[in-house]
């Protein structure tokens, strides 16, 4: 059992969650291999945050990882606009890497 992931899914569910958390819960759902449940949680944290810049780069290689391609693109380059916004030159670096990959 991943304890990480139960306490994710109790703190998300506690409605106290914030950004990092809910990115958090997103990463494990990554890592278990949940795709669906990984991008239902990168969507809640854009409804919630969407200048959480690490989360667009996240969804977008949880979606190439499942040959979704262009929602891969939606989110990659809704990502590359928030870091031109914030001027986040690393960031938009990795991004437009990951898009180069499609």
């Amino acid at each position: 059992m991943n304890k990480r992931l139960a306490f994710l899914e109790q703190h998300v569910a506690s409605g106290a969650a914030d950004s990092f958390a809910l990115y958090g819960l997103g990463m494990e759902y990554r890592k278990e291999g949940r795709v669906d449940d990984a991008v239902a949680t990168f969507v809640k944290l854009r409804d919630k945050d969407a200048d959480y810049l690490p989360m667009y780069l996240m969804a977008g290689q949880v979606l190439i990882d499942a040959s979704r391609t262009e929602e891969a693109r939606a989110w990659l380059d809704a990502g590359a606009e928030v870091a031109r916004r914030k001027g986040d030159g690393k960031t938009l670096g990795e991004i437009e890497s990951a898009l180069a990959l499609l």
